[in-house]
Order: structure tokens, then sequence, then C-alpha cells
């Protein structure tokens, strides 16, 4: 791989200094980080934040506030839009054609309430410049064509498009996306949160797009909110890592710089007019579970989230109220009872110009409104006169040490960790500073602990006689979805009424313009793009010591952790009898939320706040690289610590091993917090839904996975919560004593497994003792080898509460070694970047399709998001193998392969790189046997990919599954030769 810089790290320029046209305006040190930042402005209006720190992984983002005035979602269609060809790169889709050009970490861009980002990272250093190049082109010099308008915004088109006497649909991709995302419980709470508490600010809107408003928006209105926001003078530029500035700064004058002209836009948000008493609102969601489908949280508006000493302080008081079960406020809204979980949003909220605290709860009944009110307030009312434990205090501060020092890719790149927190400071006029190094505010927090009640007085004043309050009730309604659809129907009539024979034979025109320019082939000559010698041969091999000690096997790793300790502890499972299973996952889900060795969960909770920084308990299965039949089962726990703090990150986890304690009551909340979670997720990703669905068709590793994870999964645990067996199921679980009983022969069995444990530290604090742990285990069981059958081969449908589907068809293929699975991974890549793409989303109006092989467990899947077709979309499937017929060439290829690397070398950091070699090598994945997977995936030609495509992902080894809104049984779905099971989620 090109090396991103000299060894050496650039020198900071001076305050004052010029560089071109910017002035360095401050440089500061970031010590918790071993980085610098400097602060720059342009002389046109931008303003540019620079992070210097020795790290492979460079980044960049151009930000604009960006302040609808309605819910057209106009600053959503323009992300898009402007992704879609620019000036020096004129093709359709330049962003999604770079996605297989690049070695790219990290390439997105999101919309937020009241501003846009582009973003993304890389380890190549030509891969910088090359994306840096598309995004300023894309976003300040974009073409915006009307075309790319209709098909991702909005259009009117007919169901046949070349036949006016055919019904008239409304499409688009973001169009499609909505309807989904307001589909989802979270998403409703997120905007009528914003609505509630800022009714005159752009935060009533919908910045996403209302799918009832999207249609208003115009083509003309689109390009006027792109001249007016999207110019150096309204743009905050970041970049991070170890490439020269002055290099950057000079590409960005002159991509985008030397082209503009100075322009004033006012985008402030002004203050939100107090409200001199609190309020009450209702939102509702299209959901059928009124038994328990419904939310109610309280909501305050706070000060200027800009105001760094107050938003540390409301962020570490959210901490010490919500941040684990044992807190003050979360104790007595769990222990009432009356909901399953914490309201969607509690907690502190800096993501508004001016901050927000929020709590409730939600898995409700109706009518559950002033009851949660009423408890809300009368808990806070007894914290603030009862007075907060000191040491909670103490524990709260020690997470946000924790959170200072930690360097971790985990989630995202820490390159763009960095940069949103420094962003919500930065556009609200703070000091971007106060984002990433808090030691100021932090003395001042604790001088005035020191002297007195500071979070009593916070939650008095900011809260309790605070009257900017409102009691937010979501709850679902049966009928929305259906009077959804009317409406829709009602719009296009109202709409149309007027069209006249001219006005239909311009939309089949204009349906079949687009149809025709998304079936042209455009030459992408004009993107930059890498070579495969830009793709390093050699996977990482990250040095670690081993051990014995006893049945265990340890590794200790050196690791520049930042003065942090991460202990893993993986326990290879024997035989598990089948009628555990199901209680696996459930296990691995409340043993850290339970008690353990004489405490109870509060005092555990306190404990694990007091000197970790979390642990967690997960199930996985694993596969041997030569045989996918080869299964393993495996819990772990995971945790870290500050150095000083491992003994006692130990002892929790040995404790957790040894001692876990599981009451009625709390297992009750436990899983009604799961099944509300579950429920919820459905809806937000009902794509992995499907793909679990269908995989357990094919794969005895799927068949776990969907039973672990899946909805059958969703389906034991409401048996278990309603207290019955899951119909059909051998050894179900009938309700809580029963899964007790079971989490103690589990506890038992995990005993008797087979330990490896990783300790990733910094050299001097490798020498930590693991005794406590591994003396455990003293059992001779063999590693078990489980061999669950697989589902039934028979097309599955879940029907649950969404306006578009969720499509997915899987395949069994080969296991890691075979020589057949570098090309079936270059094959998901080829089809996803150059068919799935153009068919499911461009042509087909969802909002994503994809291919996908997991090559480990090797199933290969192809599956769609959001989508408003199935019968389309099946089709779109099976046609896949005559897009290999098409004229492909080299650089189709290239890309692929291009894209299927980066699947081989994911983004480490120093919590995971040691650790991820470990395990691997442990598993039978060594860096040889990676390295000739990597040899044989450079090798790959395109007569392999039709090779395997005729091979292994043939319609009769096919298994297919949808999550969606109704039946899909039609019969065009029966001209396909599909008829799905329908079942309800």
């Amino acid at each position: 791989m090109t090396s991103l810089s000299p060894s050496a790290l650039p020198a900071a320029p001076r305050v004052g200094e010029r560089l071109g046209r910017y002035t360095v305006e401050r440089v500061e040190t970031l010590p918790e980080m071993q980085g610098t930042l400097v602060l720059l402005s342009h002389e046109l209006g931008a303003r540019h934040a620079h992070v210097i720190r020795e790290d492979d992984n460079a980044a960049f983002s151009v930000t604009f506030p960006t302040v609808p005035k309605d819910s057209t979602g106009v600053a959503h269609i323009l992300e898009h839009i402007v992704l879609m060809g620019s000036r020096r790169y004129p093709v359709p889709d330049p962003f999604f054609a770079m996605l297989p050009r690049s070695l790219n970490t990290f390439m997105n861009a999101m919309t937020s309430n009241d501003w846009t980002t582009y973003p993304f990272s890389t380890r190549n250093e030509q891969d910088f410049f090359n994306l840096l190049s598309v995004y300023l082109d894309a976003t300040f010099l974009p073409l915006m064509r009307y075309e790319s308008f209709r098909q991702d915004g909005h259009r009117f088109e007919f169901e046949t498009p070349d036949d006016p006497t055919t019904p008239l649909k409304l499409q688009g991709v973001v169009y499609n996306e909505m309807k989904g995302g307001m589909a989802n419980p979270g998403s409703v709470m997120w905007r009528a949160f914003g609505k509630a508490l800022y009714p005159d600010l752009t935060y009533a809107n919908n910045s996403g797009g209302a799918p009832e408003n999207i249609p208003e928006l115009t083509y003309d209105n689109l390009r006027a909110f792109h001249a007016a926001h999207y110019h150096p003078s309204n743009a905050f530029f970041y970049t991070y890592g170890k490439l020269p500035l002055e290099r950057i700064l000079d590409a960005i004058e002159a991509h985008v710089m030397a082209q503009f002209t100075a322009q004033v836009l006012d985008v402030s948000i002004p203050d939100q007019t107090p409200f001199t008493a609190p309020r009450s609102e209702r939102a509702a969601y299209p959901g059928t579970d009124t038994e328990r489908g419904a939310q109610v949280s309280v909501l305050w508006k706070l000060g200027l989230s800009s105001d760094a000493d107050a938003n540390l302080r409301w962020s570490v008081l959210s901490d010490v109220l919500l941040g684990n079960p044992a807190a003050p406020l979360t104790r007595p809204l769990i222990e009432s009872g009356l909901g399953a979980g914490l309201a969607d949003l509690s907690g502190y909220r800096d993501s508004f110009r001016e901050g927000a605290f929020a709590v409730g709860l939600k898995g409700l009944g109706a009518g559950q409104v002033q009851a949660v009110e009423t408890l809300v307030l009368d808990t806070l009312r007894a914290v603030a006169e009862g007075g907060i434990d000191p040491e909670l205090i103490e524990s709260s501060l020690h997470q946000f040490e924790i959170g200072q020092k930690e360097v971790s890719n985990a989630g995202y790149p820490f390159a763009l960790q960095v940069m949103f927190r420094m962003l919500g400071p930065w556009l609200y006029g703070g000091d971007p500073l106060t984002g990433l190094r808090l030691d100021a505010e932090l003395d001042r927090l604790r001088a005035d602990l020191n002297a007195g009640r500071v979070f009593e007085s916070m939650i008095e004043e900011g809260l309790l006689n605070n009257p900017h309050r409102v009691t937010l009730e979501l709850a679902p309604d049966p009928e929305l979805a259906a009077r959804t659809e009317a409406d829709e129907q009602a719009l296009i009539d109202r709409l149309s009424a007027g069209f006249t024979d001219e006005d239909r034979a311009r939309i089949v025109a204009e349906s079949l313009r687009l149809k025709e320019l998304q079936a042209q082939e455009h030459p992408l000559d004009t993107l930059p793009t890498l070579s495969l010698s830009d793709v390093p041969p050699s996977v990482p091999r990250v040095p670690y010591r081993t051990e014995d000690a006893g049945r265990a096997l340890i590794a200790r790793i050196a690791q520049p952790t930042g003065g942090l300790s991460y202990l893993d502890v993986q326990v290879r499972l024997p035989d598990v009898p089948d009628d555990l299973l199901d209680a696996l996952p459930l296990y691995a889900f409340a043993v850290t939320r339970g008690g353990a060795a004489g405490q109870d969960y509060v005092a555990l909770a306190r404990r694990m706040e007091a000197v970790t920084g979390g642990v967690s308990a997960s199930v996985s299965s694993g596969v041997h690289p030569d045989d996918l039949n080869a299964l393993r089962l495996s819990l772990s726990f995971s945790g870290k610590a500050l150095a000083r703090n491992a003994p006692a990150l130990t002892d929790v986890i040995r404790d957790l091993l040894a001692a876990p304690e599981f009451t009625r009551d709390r297992l009750e909340q436990l899983l009604r917090q799961r099944l509300a979670g579950l429920k919820a997720s459905v809806v937000q990703s009902g794509n992995a839904y499907a793909e679990r669905l269908a995989g357990a068709q094919v794969s005895p590793a799927g068949a776990l996975g969907e039973r672990f994870g899946g909805l059958s999964a969703l389906n034991t645990l409401k048996g278990i919560v309603e207290g019955r067996a899951v119909e059909g199921q051998s050894g179900g679980i009938s309700g809580l004593d029963d899964l007790i009983a079971r989490f103690g022969r589990i506890r038992d069995l995990i005993l008797t497994g087979t330990p490896v444990l990783a300790l990733t530290a910094t050299e001097p604090d490798l020498t930590l003792d693991l005794s406590g742990v591994t003396s455990l285990f003293t059992g001779s069981a063999p590693v078990g080898r489980p061999a669950p059958a697989t589902a039934p081969r028979t097309p599955q449908a879940r029907t649950t509460d969404s306006p578009v589907a969720f499509n997915a068809v899987a395949f069994q293929t080969v296991p890691y070694t075979h020589p057949d699975s570098p090309a079936l991974l270059v094959l998901s890549r080829l089809l996803r970047s150059n068919y799935l793409l153009k068919e499911i989303r461009e042509k087909g109006g969802a909002y994503g399709g994809a291919a996908s092989f997991d090559n480990r467990e090797g199933v290969f899947a192809m599956s769609s998001y959001r989508d408003p077709n199935v019968a389309r979309t099946y089709r779109v499937f099976r046609d896949a193998r005559a897009f290999l017929d098409t004229p492909l060439g080299q650089r189709e290829l290239t890309e692929a392969i291009l894209g299927a690397s980066k699947v081989l070398d994911p983004l480490t950091s120093p919590d995971t790189a040691g650790r991820m070699r470990f395990y691997s090598d442990q598993a039978g994945y060594t860096p040889d046997v990676q390295e000739a997977y990597k040899t044989r995936l450079l090798a790959v030609t395109l007569d392999d990919l039709r090779r395997v495509m005729d091979t292994w992902l043939t319609p009769d080894r096919a298994a297919y599954a949808v999550v969606t809104g109704r039946d899909p049984n039609d019969d065009s779905l029966k001209e396909l030769g599909l008829t799905f099971d329908v079942q309800g989620v």
C-alpha cells in the first residue's frame, strides 16, 4: 500500500501564518490522542480544522449547515443528487462508481436536522486525493440533472411506464426510503421530538422528507437550495492524519475556492421562544401492537449546546441518572413495571442548537401518559431532594476519562469520530476544541462539586422548574398504514386531477427517457482509480505471546492502548443440548445485566460503572476454513478498563462466569426490554432478518444465526414473555422459571468449556494476573461440534408494519479454503456495484440493493432494502446470471477485486488488531491461509465469475425470504414459480 507520508509527522504551522488564502487561527495540542489541532479560515469564509496525528487512516469531510424551512426533504434529496454527476466527473453516479475504485475505509454522506456532511477515510495516499477530487467536485460543482431529481427525489410513473391507461404511481429513491423510515417508531419519535420542543424552528420540519410533502419539492427549489447552502462561505472542512496540510489546502483551493466569490447566507437558528407552561403532544406510527407498542417521554429544552461547561455537565448528569441499570432515574422507571425499557432518545441530546433532555418508557399500553409523567417528575424530585451519591458522580467521570483516552476504530473510524465530536460545538458557534479536550471544563466541574451541590440544582432549575417541557406520547395506530396508503392515492388523484392527454404523454416520455438513460453505459474514464498493485499482498502479523494456564490458553498482546487494558475471554463450548440453544443468546444478553457473586443487579451495575468501561457477553458460531459443517459454539466475555483497574475488570468477569445470579423480576424486565428492541429493529433492518431467514434454509451456520438473532429468536422471546412454549419447536421454553433453570445449566456448561483469553495492553500492563478466570475451568469435555438442521427449503414471508419490502435470496457455497471462494467474493462486489444498484435502486426505486458473500460461512446472498417491489426484485435476482453475459471488461473485474480486497483488510486499531489476529489464528485463519486467499483473489478472471455462478448460484440451490407489509403472493410471483409461506412477525 502506498505510504500516506514519510515516517515523521509534518510540523504544525504557526498561528497567524498564511497558507495561500488561508490564515492559521489557532494551534492546540491534543495530549489524550497524541495529536495537534490546527484551525484555519479562508478569505471566502470557509473554516477548516486539521488534526495532525500518527495514524495511517486519513480522513476528510465537508459539512454545510442546511436549514430546511419545510418537510419536502430538500436537504436529504440534495445530498443524493449532488453525488450523481459533477462538472469534472459527468457520469450518472460518481459516488457509487468510486466505491469499487477505492480502498476507502469509509465513504458516505448524511443529512442531519440542520447540517449535511460528506465524509470519507482511507489508508492509501493516492486514494485520499482521488476521493478528495470527487467529493469536492460533487458537492460544489454538481450537474444536478433533472433526471437525477426524478430518479432519487420523486416522480409520477405509470404502473406500466409506457402505458398511460395503467394506474399512476409516485416513485423515487428518497420517497421510498422515507416511506420505510416513517414506519419505524424510532424515526417517528425523532421527528416528533424536534417538532415538540422547537415548534418555531427548522427542527419542526422533517429534514429527511415527509412522504406526503416530498412531491411538493420542485427542481428549481432544489437548485436554489444548493446555490445558497453549498458554497465555501458556508463550508466547514475537516481533515485528519499525517498528510501535509499544505498539499490538501492547495487541492481544495484549485478545485473549489478559485471557482467562487464570497457570499453571505444566513443559516443561523434563533432561540426557540420559551414555553410559559408545559405541553403535551402525541404522534402515531403504523403499528399493530396496541398492548405494548406505545412510548411516553418527558422532554425539556435546555441552554445552548455550544456552551462547553453546560454541555459537559448535562452529559455527566445524564450518565449519572441514566447510564446503567442501577442509575437513580433508570432503576425506578424500570422497576415500576409500567414499561419494558427506557424510551427512545432518553438522555441528554446536544444535536440541536439548544440542548435537550428526555426520559420516559417504551413497551407501554394505552392510557399511560399521566402515569409515566408523574413517575418521571416524582423520581427527579426525590433525587434532587435526597442528593446524588458522590460515588455515582465519580463513576460517571471515570467513564468520561475512558472516553477521552480510548482510540478505537470500532463503529466509525476514529478519524471520523474526532470529526463528529468537534462538529456540534463548531457548527453552533462554540469552540471546536471543547469537543476534543475537556480538561478545563472537567477541572471547573470538579471544583464546583467540591464546593457544593451541582447536579441537584441542575435538576431543580433545568428540569423540575423549567416550563419548557413536553410530555410526548408515541402510539401505534393499526389503521395508519391503510390510511397512509389511501392518502397517497388521494394525493396522486389530486395532483393528477387536471392531467390532459398531453400531460400523460409527457409522463410516459419522461419515464422512457429516464429508463433509457438508466440503461446507457457511461464511460468512467474520467473517474480516478487505483490498480491491483495498490492492494497489499500481505496481512498484518501482529505479534503476541501465548501461555498455557491449565485448560486455558492466554495471549498477551502489546499495543499502544493509551493506558487502557482490554480483556477477552472466549469460552469454546462442549456439546450443547438442543434445549439450551434458544436460551444461549438470552443468557448472553442477561448475564451482564443481572447480579453476580452475592451482588444484586444494582450493586453489580454500580461496580462495573466504577471500575470498567463496560463488560459485554455474546454467543457466536465459528466454521473451520476447510469444512462448512465443522461448527463450533463460543460464549465470549469482553471488557475494558483503565490499566489501574484491570485487576478489578478481571474480578468482574470471573464473577460473571462463576456466579451469575438471575431473579425472576429482573429477568422479566430484561426480556421485555430485549423484545421491545427487537420488534423495533424489524422495520429498520428488515433486510438483515430476511437474509437470516433465507440463510437458515441452506447453511448450518445460517440456521444457528437465525435461531440466535433472527425472527425465530424473536418468536421464541415472545413466547417466553407471554409464558407459552413456541409452537412447533422441540423443547420450547415455557416461561421465566423454565428459562432460569436452563440458565443454571448453561452456567455449569460454560465452566466445562475451553477458555481462550486475549489481554491487550501496553507492555508494562501485560503482567496482569488472570488466574482468577483461568482457574474456574477444570473440566475435560472436548469442544463440541453442533450439527443444526437447516430449515425446510420453502420461500418464507414475514409480515410486519412496513409499507415497503425487504427481499433476500441465499445460497450455500464453499468453505474458505476452496478455490472458488475468492471468485464468489469478487462476484458479490461485481453484482452489487454493476448490476443490483442499477436494477433495484435506480430502476426499481428501492433505497438499496446488495450482494454479499460471507467467505467463512460460505453463504452468498442478494437482498434489497426499503423496496417498493417484490416480484420485480426476485426477477432481478434470477436475471443476475444473464448480466454476466453482457459486455464486461478488465475495468469491471479490477474494480470488483479492489472492492473484495477491502473485505480482507478491515480497519483495525490498538484495541482490535491483536485479538483479531490471535483469534483468527486459533480458528485456523492464519496469515498464511489468508495470504493464499488474497493471492487467489487477485488472480480471479471473468470466466471464474461465470463458472462459480453456474456452479453454486443456480435456481435449484436458492432459498428465498421476504419481510414485508402484506401477503406477497400474487400472480407475478407465481410466474416465477414462487409461493411464500406467510406468517406474521
